[in-house]
């Protein structure tokens, strides 16, 4: 509309590290300034499942305030509980269901075992090999 004025929003986009869960909040740290904020885990979404403790997220801020926070694209994640791959099994598609040490369910080949390390994308939520 001709005439009206927009107010400016000044977004910043800076780097945290994933320090601990508290209960249901999630602790991070700035890497500029070393201050630490906590955040509902339920405001996270699925976050949780891809981040583990040291690892740097991205953060969109608002006056200091978060709107988004962003894991990294790839994600190395420990394979928890994978039920062995019977050779032969097919019906599957070749894929098994495989727990990750977060908690995050994965479709992984067969030949994958626990205690693996592997690449996940986190857009996608699917594996991408072997770290």
């Amino acid at each position: 509309r001709a005439g009206e004025k927009v107010e400016e929003v000044r977004l910043e986009r800076r780097d945290y590290q994933y320090l601990y869960v508290d209960g249901d909040f999630m602790t991070f740290m700035s890497l500029e300034t070393y201050e630490q904020i906590s955040l509902p885990k339920d405001t996270l979404g699925d976050l949780a499942k891809y981040v583990k403790e040291s690892e740097t997220v991205s953060m969109l801020l608002r006056e200091g305030m978060p709107l988004t926070v962003e894991p990294p694209h790839t994600v190395g994640l420990q394979v928890a509980r994978a039920d062995p791959g019977v050779r032969g099994d097919t019906a599957q598609g070749g894929t098994k269901p495989a727990t990750m040490e977060t908690g995050l369910v994965v479709m992984v080949p067969l030949f994958i075992e626990e205690g693996e390390v592997l690449k996940i994308d986190t857009r996608t939520g699917k594996y991408l090999g072997r770290v």
